[in-house]
């Protein structure tokens, strides 16, 4: 815990409390409670709301759902990789005091206290009459699955911590293994199950909320972590129904096309009127610092081309998920703004004197550039030679609303960030059905995702479409192999590859395979991938951002803070990062 020999109470978090109003994302909107005792503002129903709510706030913060779980899921996978000042992210060399972990963990915490007050609390109020039961249930359901969903994510990416359980601690707590942590998990998104409506019998105003099915779903994630492959199964089962694949993969990340059938828990964001750093959680700079330099001035995270190789011809998820040179935004919504063509820095660069400037924002055709470079000037980015590799998250570069650090400088925005939907809990389904023995519906279920991935019917062989440094790929036959080929293919850029593959226990392995990972090599590399005529002609020849770092035994866990250390002398670092 963050705050050492003092007690953590209600009063004492400093918490903002949020109070509900009417249209779907503003049951977030927050007024300030500070400072009051107990019972001075628990004796009416909007308190007791607005102390759930308050726990939703966790995740409204872009230093943790980018810098600290989107960062863990997708470098540690090496598709895609940092440039700018957390370039360690890219050898498996993060520090223990790196800001975005402690912020993760103390967030966690204020979190968890927040909902172990609100667990405490909710059933007094229902007890007094202040809350009608069905109201109490829901709430107190809600605050049990934050609680695991949070422990979640704390041992995913760190192991085992500690299990603060109370609103009141000394904050000395020692750490639970991994397994304990996760067996909490499972025993709070439980109760949340019982508790908790499917998200069809919430009314519009509350869509966004914690629900039945979410919590089954994270409970059957938790229960795979700790081996209950069977109760795993059972759990993803009662979703049939409740969920549904999106017809087209391109909608599932649009901007238009939030909270959709496929989404079982994403957390909301609302647009709050001002772009400033200051202008709290409601918006977030989470989508644009992961478009081109060339485009948004930011360019900070960037794709690994063997990604962009690896899908399989056919595959609509590839320009979905990877964007490279020559390649069109083929996202509805920017494509409905205009294309790549129209962002200022574009229209600028294309109209400069500078031949040199031009050159990069002019297509082949001569005419304004509508893609993400062109196989003759990839947009490296402007740092002499450029430190990427010309290739981008397009499930980032979705929000037709955002200029980025040019034009009007919108770099905030208020598009959700989708948790968990319903094609990883089939591909979750699909690994279950396999380890307990029923590989043939393990294959079919893992084609229900494919068949969606071509528009219709996916091929009967299963394999890349090239190996990373462009060989000929071979096929996957093994059932497992198929599984963590889709989680690759169907999550990446999104909050859960690199969990999935560590749970599997395969993850330096795979990384290994898929892009040639070498032991104990921090520098940068040219790009294997000489015989593809379609890339630049320096390719193979020059750096851009591309390494192959193998995943350290340890380094699959993230340190535990050093300050959080400073403050609890009980709590011990992981093996990996010293003592």
């Amino acid at each position: 815990m963050k705050i050492n020999k003092k007690y953590i109470t209600l009063i004492a978090l400093g918490a903002t409390l949020m109070v509900p109003l009417s249209c779907k994302k503003n049951f977030l909107d927050q007024t300030s409670y500070t400072q009051l005792a107990k019972d001075a503002y628990f004796n009416k129903a909007a308190d007791g709301i607005a102390l759930v709510n308050s726990i939703y706030d966790t995740y409204q913060n872009a230093d943790l759902l980018k810098k600290s779980i989107w960062y863990y899921a997708n470098f540690q996978t090496h598709d895609f990789f940092n440039w700018g000042n957390d370039r360690f992210y890219n050898y498996y060399a993060i520090t223990t005091d790196f800001g975005p972990i402690r912020t993760f963990w103390q967030r966690a915490y204020v979190g968890i206290s927040r909902a172990n007050s609100a667990i405490e609390i909710i059933p007094e109020m229902k007890a007094k009459g202040i809350l009608d039961e069905s109201l109490a249930n829901r709430l107190l359901g809600e605050a049990y699955f934050l609680r695991g969903m949070t422990y979640y994510y704390l041992a995913g990416s760190f192991g085992g911590v500690p299990l603060e359980l109370k609103s009141v601690t000394d904050g000395l707590t020692a750490r639970s293994t991994q397994e304990q942590v996760f067996a909490q998990v499972i025993a709070d998104t439980k109760q949340a199950a019982t508790l908790l409506p499917w998200r069809e019998d919430l009314p519009a105003s509350e869509l966004g909320r914690a629900t039945k099915g979410a919590a089954l779903a994270y409970e059957g994630a938790a229960q795979m972590w700790n081996k209950d492959y069977a109760g795993a199964l059972a759990n993803f089962n009662q979703l049939d129904g409740h969920f549904s694949l999106m017809p087209n993969f391109i909608d599932v990340n649009e901007y238009n096309h939030q909270n959709n059938a496929e989404s079982i828990f994403e957390v909301q964001f609302t647009v709050a009127g001002t772009q400033s750093w200051g202008a709290g959680n409601e918006v977030a700079w989470i989508s644009d610092f992961s478009w081109p330099e060339e485009v948004s001035n930011f360019g900070y995270d960037y794709a690994n081309p063997g990604l962009y190789y690896s899908y399989q011809a056919g595959d609509k998820r590839k320009l979905a998920t990877v964007i490279g040179p020559g390649d069109e935004n083929i996202s509805p919504g920017i494509i409905g703004r205009g294309g790549i063509k129209v962002y200022p820095l574009v229209v600028a660069g294309f109209a400069s004197s500078d031949p040199k400037v031009k050159a990069k924002y002019t297509g082949d055709d001569g005419k304004i550039i509508n893609t993400c470079g062109t196989h003759a000037n990839p947009w490296y980015g402007s740092d002499g030679d450029g430190l990427r590799t010309g290739f981008y998250c397009a499930k980032m570069w979705r929000d037709p609303n955002l200029d980025a650090n040019s034009g009007n400088s919108t770099i905030f925005g208020a598009q959700n960030q989708i948790l968990l939907r319903y094609a990883e809990v089939l591909l979750d389904k699909a690994e279950c059905q396999i380890r307990t023995g029923d590989a043939a519906g393990g294959l079919a279920t893992i084609k229900k995702v494919r068949d969606r991935a071509w528009g219709g019917t996916a091929p009967a062989v299963m394999q890349d479409g090239a190996n990373y440094d462009g060989s000929a790929s071979s096929p996957i036959t093994d059932p497992l192999q198929m599984v963590y080929s889709e989680y690759r293919h169907e999550l990446s850029g999104e909050y859960s590859v690199f969990y999935n593959l560590r749970r599997a226990g395969v993850a330096a392995e795979f990384i290994k395979k898929a892009y040639g990972t070498v032991d104990n090599n921090t520098n940068m590399i040219a790009n294997p991938n000489t015989a593809d005529a379609k890339l630049d002609a320096d390719n193979g020849l020059k750096l851009h951002g591309l390494y192959n770092t193998s995943l350290p035994v340890g380094r699959d866990l993230y340190p535990i803070p050093q300050l959080e250390r400073g403050l609890n002398p009980n709590l011990t670092q992981n093996p990996a990062y010293g003592n």
